[in-house]
């Protein structure tokens, strides 16, 4: 019998990014390995960052079970490091991200392979659709297909099919990574993101398509999706100090809004004009909640329109603020960024035990 490593190549290699899963891991990988499979055949790559919790114990006894599962170590423990090494330890020639806290549809590879052939694009997904558990969890979703919340990204968007600046996870060629070189490790979030830029400048397209569907399980309490938005905030930063530009102006807007109101609170106590203009931005922004929150409603059901006016500030201070302190970190004290990837790491224990509970 052939070893794995001596088995024919495989055409997609599948690489699962992880730490601390033991609640996800497992449902993940059984949905994986249960893809109609393409012709060649996919291996599955979890890369493991050094968990604690039982993840690899769980992976090494499927990867047992199955030989298409191998289980790659990241002593550096952040996802842009797992998903470099993941992508060098690949055999496939086609490189697909899979997250372990989303369902994935049973034809999600073929899909992926039929659109990057069809299309010709360098990057292929799916729109970003969720599935919910609560009644909180169901506003925090309703407000992430939202324009008032994200702007218009085209990849909240369920039913969009064509060019995009970005798509949830990706399908790529290996050999466009690699070319590319890879993703940069020194982002502990927004990597994808970062590399999508890179991509496009260099002339390629990224493209989405609803046929290739996939359902993630956004934050469940205001706490997490405040921290997880303000962690997209902080690490848009370097990306736009590495390319003197963002991807998109939208990525501007919270933190424009949040600075204004972090100058203008303070100035609002010795200046008459400055808190009559603070109370016109206050009360505009209010109008827009409120309309933004009845918007939503009428989509997603009015039953949620009591606590869409809490949900819809999380996304705008999380990232407006994290953007700010970005700035602060990066650009005016060029600072490491060593206590807020202490802090990104923690998150992700954190989520692993708010999903064992819900």
């Amino acid at each position: 019998m052939l070893s794995a490593s001596e088995d024919p190549a495989p055409a997609v290699s599948v690489i699962i990014p992880c730490r601390n899963e033991a609640g996800w891991i497992e449902k993940c990988l059984e949905g994986v390995l249960q893809f109609q499979s393409p012709p060649g055949g996919f291996e599955v790559i979890v890369v493991d960052g050094a968990s604690d919790d039982g993840t690899r114990e769980i992976v090494a006894r499927i990867a047992a079970q199955d030989r298409r599962v191998r289980l790659v170590d990241n002593p550096q423990r952040t996802t842009p490091h797992a998903l470099n090494l993941g992508i060098l330890a690949a055999r496939g020639e086609t490189i697909v991200r899979v997250d372990a806290h989303t369902e994935y549809a049973p034809d999600y590879l073929v899909q992926c392979l039929a659109v990057k052939h069809e299309t010709g694009a360098d990057n292929v997904g799916g729109p970003a659709l969720t599935r919910c558990h609560s009644y909180l969890h169901r506003a925090i979703a309703a407000a992430y297909h939202s324009r008032f919340a994200v702007g218009g990204a085209l990849f909240h968007q369920a039913t969009y099919e064509g060019p995009v600046d970005t798509v949830p996870y990706g399908c790529y060629s290996r050999a466009r990574l690699l070319e590319l070189g890879l993703f940069d490790e020194r982002l502990v979030r927004n990597q994808d993101d970062e590399l999508n830029l890179r991509l496009a400048r260099a002339g390629g397209t990224i493209w989405q398509s609803p046929r290739i569907r996939s359902w993630y399980s956004p934050r469940a309490s205001l706490a997490g999706l405040f921290r997880q938005y303000w962690q997209y905030g902080y690490w848009k930063v370097p990306v736009i100090q590495k390319h003197g530009r963002p991807a998109s102006l939208r990525h501007l807007v919270p933190g424009a809004f949040a600075g204004g109101l972090t100058v203008m609170a303070p100035l609002a106590l010795f200046s008459p004009l400055v808190a009559g203009l603070l109370a016109v931005v206050l009360a505009a922004y209010l109008v827009l909640l409120l309309a933004g929150s009845a918007l939503t409603a009428a989509r997603a059901g009015w039953k949620l329109l009591p606590v869409l006016p809490a949900v819809f500030p999380c996304y705008h201070l999380g990232y407006g603020l994290g953007f700010l302190f970005g700035l602060w970190d990066f650009a005016l004290c060029r600072r490491t960024a060593g206590r807020f990837v202490a802090l990104t790491r923690g998150s992700v224990a954190s989520r692993q035990r708010q999903g064992a509970s819900g």
